[in-house]
């Protein structure tokens, strides 16, 4: 998610003494005891609650979602999480199950993160005359227009999140589902890119309180998660991933390999910036090395997936090349990395997606299927009813025909520095060293915080 595709170079000079310091002692211990011995929740805390029998995954959606509507020319379409339900409907996917209906969140809820003075602000926000280039808390810029009762429609978007959290940590569910949270770029006294508030935030902070205090955050947004990881940037409870455009071409800028946490929480935050052009099997090449290693190393209780389809080679925001067919291995690794790190609790919500019609809708149907352990397989036609539907909806959009793109994502495991042989096929090559050298910036950025060896493929 984020704002329209801005490109520029950005030099980013950072003064560190995380680099050669020692993994904090409480999450060391995580990283060296086998689990038997795992580190037990905090004093005062109680345990995650056991996983009751039931359905796969709960699916929290409302019709207010679609309240979070900037303007007309905005690229934001909530309209693309209409089409995702429809289309999910119509190949059966949501068959049966019962859809969560959310309460907005509560001031209480929203001041886990953000400061009281701009809860007032959004509350109390007018449209300007004009786009302001830099408006107080950042409301009113092109990016961020004000709209009627914008506070009401942000706030159940956070409800969204909080109640597929609560499903989770209450033992009702392994999985739960909100396709309209994913805002990861909200600060706490501004909005940005497209984020009011921080959905995502607010319910790790509510999860912190409610049992788990091992979180682990994945997102695979084109975007820098931005947000999330400054909110737990000095807490070593939580460890922030994301796998994101170079910040040296995309907006916000962040996200570089050395931005690894702060303090006690150093080696909790991982990010991994890819090249422009990057496709499916270099991008899963890279979140595959790196991801699993931290997430062993880490023991997360719970995975909260930032599931951001921007990174599509048709999106109009930024400059990655996926096919939907990357974006589903994405979700089905998730769901494989709960399953084996974190009993199989995962959190999962949107995020970017500004191709409303021919993207969004395929990519988040894949993501509920995968969630609710109704996997669709790419070659699947996409049902006439709703292409139909699009026809009326969009008639200048060719809807497509498949749930699928054809895309390769076949990618050869990595393996150490300069390990992989060349195809010999110029293009090929030059984008698996492009992958192969930020996998090792950020490897040996991390993991020796982590109690990992960056350079052996093993960890």
């Amino acid at each position: 998610m984020g704002p329209p595709r801005r490109h520029m170079l950005y030099f980013y000079c950072m003064s560190t003494s995380n680099g050669c310091g020692s993994f904090p002692r409480t999450v060391a211990i995580m990283a060296t005891t086998p689990p038997e011995d795992q580190p037990a929740p905090l004093e005062g805390a109680p345990a995650p609650a056991a996983l009751a029998p039931g359905p796969s995954a709960a699916v929290v959606w409302s019709e207010r979602f679609l309240d979070y509507t900037w303007t007309p020319q905005h690229p934001m379409k909530p309209a693309r999480l209409a089409y995702t339900m429809a289309l999910a409907e119509s190949l059966g996917v949501l068959e049966g199950v019962e859809r969560i209906a959310p309460r907005p969140a509560s001031e209480s809820d929203l001041l886990r993160v953000h400061t009281p003075a701009y809860l007032q602000a959004v509350e109390q926000a007018q449209a300007p005359p004009v786009a302001l280039h830099a408006p107080p808390y950042g409301l009113g810029s092109e990016d961020n227009p004000v709209f009627p009762r914008m506070h009401a429609a942000a706030s159940v978007i956070v409800g969204g999140t909080l109640a597929a959290a609560r499903e989770i940590a209450e033992g009702r569910t392994r999985r739960a589902v909100s396709i309209g949270g994913g805002m990861h770029h909200a600060m706490a006294d501004a909005a940005a890119g497209f984020c009011i508030y921080n959905d995502a935030a607010v319910a790790i902070s509510w999860l912190l309180d409610h049992g788990f205090d091992r979180i682990a955050y994945l997102d695979i947004d084109v975007h820098h998660g931005d947000g999330v990881q400054r909110a737990f940037y000095h807490d070593p409870r939580v460890l922030t991933f994301s796998i994101h455009q170079h910040p040296a071409t995309l907006w916000p800028n962040t996200g570089w390999p050395d931005e690894t946490g702060s303090g006690a929480a150093a080696g909790t935050a991982v990010n991994l910036a890819v090249l422009p052009g990057t496709a499916d099997a270099q991008w899963l090449r890279g979140f595959h090395a790196v991801v699993p290693g931290v997430l062993a190393a880490f023991r997360p209780q719970i995975i909260v997936g930032q599931c951001g389809v921007d990174t599509h080679r048709e999106d109009p925001l930024a400059d990655l090349e996926l096919t939907v067919d990357g974006q589903r291995a994405a979700f089905l690794a998730m769901r494989d990395l709960a399953d084996r790190y974190a009993e199989g609790r995962w959190l999962a919500v949107g995020g970017g997606g500004y191709s409303p019609v021919r993207v969004v809708p395929r990519a988040w149907t894949h993501l509920l299927a995968t969630a609710l352990d109704r996997d669709v397989d790419p070659s699947t036609p996409v049902p006439s009813t709703w292409i139909e539907a699009m026809a009326a909806e969009a008639p200048t959009v060719t809807a497509p025909p498949t749930m699928g793109d054809g895309g390769d994502i076949a990618y050869r495991p990595w393996d150490g520095p300069g390990g992989t042989p060349e195809t010999g096929d110029p293009r090929v090559d030059r984008a698996q060293r492009a992958v192969d050298t930020a996998v090792t910036a950020t490897r040996r950025a991390v993991f020796g915080l982590l109690g990992l060896d960056a350079e052996d493929p093993r960890d």
